[in-house]
């Protein structure tokens, strides 16, 4: 019982801070980024009727995307509006 409570206040403790690490930043982006994707390819698709064409598109987008959001995600941890 003592080492639970060790263990939940060593939680506390870092969830007071209202941030995030890294791994899960990009692991939102990583999982976020996969709808994304499967939307733009079928997107593409309907547009164009390529399936070649549209799976370029996604895999360019895949790319792009998810860096634009681990960094969109790392400036608004340094916001503190919001923030309990």
């Amino acid at each position: 019982m003592l080492v639970d409570q060790i263990f939940i206040a060593a939680a506390r403790k870092k969830s007071t801070k209202n941030s995030e690490g890294w791994p899960r930043s990009l692991l939102k982006s990583i999982s976020w980024r996969i709808i994304g994707t499967l939307d733009t390819i079928l997107i593409s698709y309907i547009i164009t009727g390529k399936l070649a064409f549209a799976l370029s598109i996604g895999g360019i987008e895949l790319v792009t995307k998810m860096i634009l959001y681990v960094v969109h995600e790392r400036l608004w941890n340094k916001v503190n509006w919001g923030k309990r």
